[in-house]
C-alpha cells in the first residue's frame, strides 16, 4: 500500500471514532494551557477517577451490544456497596464482597428474566429496577451515609501497587476479561449477532434467550463490583451515589460508538466514551471552569459527538 493509501486508511479510522477525536482535541488544547495536565500524577489520577465508571461501562456494553440497555446499574451500585459494608461486621472482607457481587448477579438475572423471557421493554424495566433498588438503599441506611469500620476495606480502592492505584489495576483486569469475552468467545459473537438481527440469530441456531439473559447478569455483576469499589474508595455507603450514574454511563457508552440499536461497538469503544467524560472533567477542573458551565459543556460535547456520528452515517447512506 502506498503512503497516501496508508494515510487515507488512518484518516478514515480516526474520523470513524468521534470519541477519539474529542480526546485528541482536548489533549492538543491542553498543550497551550499553563497547567500540570501532562504530569504523570495528573494523568494517573484522571484514570483512577474514571475507573469505576469504566467498569460499569464494560458491563453495560454486554446488554447494549445485544440490543438492550441497563439503567438499573445506579441502584445496583449503591445497594451492593451498602450491603458489603453491613456484612463486614459479621464476616471476612472477601466473603462480604463475594455476597455483594452475587447480589448484583441476582439483580441482573431478574432484569434478564423480565426483559428477555417476558419480552418487556428494557428501558422501562431497568429504570424501574434502579428506582426500586435506590429505595431499598434508603431503607437500609435510613437515608444517611453508612461508614465502613474496617480500615482494610478502605485500602482496596485507595491502595496502590508500586505506584499504580489498585482501582486502575482492577479496571484494567476487567477491561481485559470483558474484551476477551466479546472478541474471542462464542458468547461474545452471539451477542453481536443478536444485536444485529434478533430473528436471524434465533433461526441460525443461537440460544438467543440464554445469551441475552447472561448479558444482563454480567452487567449486574459489573455494577455490584463497581459499587463495592466505590464504597471502599469513599469508605462510606450512601443511596445518593448512584443518582445519575446510569444515565452518565449509558450515554458515555453510546458516545464511544456502541450503538443502542445493538450489534455495533465494543469494549474499547465504550471505554473511550467514558474516558471522554473523565478527561473533560479533568480539563475543566484544571482550567478552573465553574460547575454550572461544566454541566453545560459536557452536554454540548455529548450532543456534538452524537450529531457528528449521525451526520457521518447519513452521508454514508446517501453515498450508497
Amino acid at each position: 500500500m502506498s503512503k497516501s493509501g496508508i494515510l487515507t486508511s488512518i484518516y478514515k479510522a480516526l474520523t470513524k471514532q468521534k470519541a477519539f477525536i474529542a480526546l485528541l482535541v482536548m489533549m492538543i488544547g491542553m498543550l497551550f494551557s499553563k497547567t500540570n495536565f501532562y504530569s504523570a500524577y495528573n494523568l494517573l489520577d484522571m484514570l483512577n477517577s474514571t475507573s469505576i465508571l469504566l467498569i460499569l461501562a464494560f458491563g453495560v456494553t454486554f446488554t447494549i451490544i445485544s440490543g438492550g440497555c441497563d439503567l438499573s446499574i445506579g441502584g445496583n451500585l449503591v445497594v451492593a456497596g451498602i450491603l458489603a459494608i453491613k456484612l463486614l461486621d459479621v464476616m471476612p472482607i472477601w466473603l462480604a464482597i463475594l455476597i455483594a457481587v452475587l447480589f448484583g448477579a441476582v439483580v441482573g438475572f431478574v432484569n434478564g428474566f423480565l426483559v428477555v423471557q417476558q419480552k418487556t421493554e428494557p428501558f422501562i424495566i431497568t429504570l424501574g429496577m434502579g428506582l426500586l433498588l435506590t429505595g431499598v438503599a434508603q431503607q437500609l441506611t435510613d437515608a444517611h451515609p453508612l461508614p465502613a469500620k474496617n480500615p482494610n476495606f478502605m485500602m482496596i480502592s485507595n491502595g496502590d501497587f508500586h505506584g499504580i492505584p489498585n482501582l486502575v489495576i482492577i479496571m484494567l483486569v476487567c477491561f481485559g476479561i470483558s474484551y476477551w469475552i466479546m472478541r474471542y468467545t462464542q458468547f461474545g459473537r452471539n451477542l453481536y449477532a443478536i444485536g444485529g438481527d434478533y430473528e436471524v440469530a434465533r433461526y441460525s441456531g443461537i440460544d438467543v434467550i440464554r445469551t441475552k439473559w447472561m448479558g444482563f447478569v454480567l452487567s449486574g455483576v459489573a455494577a455490584a463490583l463497581a459499587g463495592v469499589l466505590l464504597s471502599s474508595k469513599l469508605n462510606t455507603g450512601s443511596p445518593v451515589y448512584g443518582e445519575t450514574t446510569a444515565l452518565v454511563v449509558n450515554c458515555g457508552v453510546v458516545v464511544g460508538g456502541t450503538s443502542f440499536a445493538g450489534g455495533i461497538g465494543g469494549i474499547p469503544q465504550s471505554g473511550l466514551g467514558l474516558l471522554v467524560f473523565g478527561m473533560l472533567d479533568n480539563v475543566m477542573n484544571m482550567l478552573g471552569i465553574t460547575s454550572y458551565y461544566q454541566v453545560l459543556l459536557k452536554g454540548a460535547v455529548i450532543v456534538a459527538i452524537i450529531w457528528m456520528d449521525c451526520f457521518a452515517n447519513k452521508r454514508k447512506r446517501e453515498a450508497v
